[in-house]
């Protein structure tokens, strides 16, 4: 059967596994229909750092070889995915969105890389990031700024921003991203998708790039909040091998998702409360010293390799004392507990707390100061980071300019499926419209 590729890149990712598990659609169709698109438009949206269009190609034959036989297996068997570009991949180079890393060819995958290709994904490439992941624009000196697809003159955010943006594009299916301080879901909110930041410990990041070890997850973004829980359901889990990893059993994230919230008691969060800015200031605090650490010696090396925004921050972090550090640790303890104690597996009143993903809608790209727009941008996010709770940005709407707003559901530590049945409640509620640029 001969689809059009426009009919394929509408497809989100649970239709896409299901029509190429019926026989509808082929591995072969999706991939070429994702790469047509990204030789199409990616030279506007420049979501791409690398696309690996041979071995994609290659890996959708062998996939659909699998579906003829009926040996195909996987829940993402043929589906086309990509990944930020700070996951070790095999032969492929891993950059980090940095100079540094320009020509760094892994000979391994990342742990949540490997999951993906035992699930059946054709990996199309690596995305376009902020640099070493530290801010919120996407706007890289060395690979050049990434552009919102609903307004190619604004940011998509950062720093999963070349995620996001491929998403909204229509270029890929899935995709995975890490979040630090709102790296995963600022940029879901500003490209109009759906994105991830498990409870802290839940993804394996053995394999990828660090910004801070401390604050680091790994997370899902895709279209819809199904597709959201089927790659969760392929990369959460334990890894002996990764020591910020917590040995928690895992769910199924997709049962019962459709089962709506009738009951539940939902929880607005106050902006005013105290320990939402001080969690959120003590998150950057403990982002930038740990990522001056682990930069040291390339700062000492070679500082004019960096972008200025981004050692701008690196060397606030390196002013940074111990005493400093060790207070930031001693209230991150005290305010997970606080934070968690809200919701009812802790004794607390509510099953979720929503609030706005973001304080605005998608900047300018011209003349926008990076290191003033962290804060601003991440103020709703990073206290989820610093306490580790699971927190996810879906679509609520536009602004009157036409710009993505985000809804943050934020849910008790490992109640990432609690999280995701309120977000497709949400889905299920809310006004008609793809969500498409």
């Amino acid at each position: 059967m001969t689809h059009l590729s426009g009919e394929l890149n509408s497809l989100d990712l649970v239709g896409a596994a299901q029509r190429v598990a019926d026989g509808d659609v082929s591995p072969v169709e999706l991939t070429s229909a994702c790469l047509e698109r990204i030789a199409g438009i990616d030279a506007q949206v420049n979501a791409f750092i690398t696309v690996t269009a041979d071995a994609a190609m290659e890996d959708a034959r062998v996939a659909e070889r699998d579906v003829v036989r009926g040996e195909a297996s996987g829940p993402l068997a043929g589906v086309p995915i990509a990944l930020k570009d700070l996951f070790d991949t095999t032969g492929v180079r891993t950059t980090a969105g940095s100079k540094f890393f320009s020509d760094r060819v892994p000979d391994r995958d990342a742990a949540v890389v490997q999951k993906l290709r035992a699930a059946g994904a054709v990996l199309l490439g690596k995305l376009n990031m902020h640099e070493w992941a530290f801010g919120v624009t996407n706007d890289n000196p060395h690979y050049g700024a990434c552009h919102n697809p609903w307004a190619l003159d604004r940011i998509t955010g950062g720093s999963s921003g070349g995620s996001a943006a491929a998403l909204a594009a229509g270029m890929c299916f899935g995709t995975l991203g890490s979040d630090t301080g709102g790296s995963i879901r600022i940029p879901a909110s500003l490209c109009g998708v759906v994105g991830l930041k498990p409870t802290y410990g839940r993804v394996s990041l053995r394999g990828v790039v660090p910004l801070s070890w401390s604050l680091d997850h790994a997370g899902p973004m895709a279209r819809r909040v199904s597709d959201v829980a089927i790659l969760l359901d392929v990369i959460a889990g334990p890894d002996r091998a990764d020591p910020g990893s917590v040995d928690v059993a895992t769910d199924d994230y997709g049962a019962r998702l459709e089962d709506g919230v009738s009951g539940w008691r939902i929880g607005i969060v106050t902006f005013a409360a105290p320990e939402m800015t001080d969690a959120a200031r003590l998150n950057g605090l403990m982002t930038s010293a740990d990522a001056a650490a682990f930069h040291r010696e390339r700062m000492e090396r070679a500082p004019d390799d960096f972008g200025q925004d981004v050692l701008a921050r690196l060397r606030r972090g390196a002013g940074y004392g111990a005493t400093d550090y060790a207070d930031a640790r001693h209230q991150q303890t005290i305010l997970r507990g606080t934070f968690s104690s809200r919701f009812v597996e802790h004794g607390g009143m509510f099953d979720a707390v929503v609030l706005p993903t973001t304080p605005c809608a998608a900047p300018r790209i011209a003349g926008l100061d990076a290191v003033a727009t962290a804060p601003v941008l991440t103020r709703l996010t990073a206290p989820f980071n610093f306490t580790g709770l699971p927190a996810m940005s879906i679509p609520c709407g536009v602004t009157p300019d036409g710009l993505p707003v985000g809804l943050q559901i934020v849910g008790a530590p490992w109640a990432e499926r609690r999280v995701l049945r309120v977000g497709r409640a949400y889905e299920l509620a809310s006004p008609g419209g793809d969500g498409r640029p």
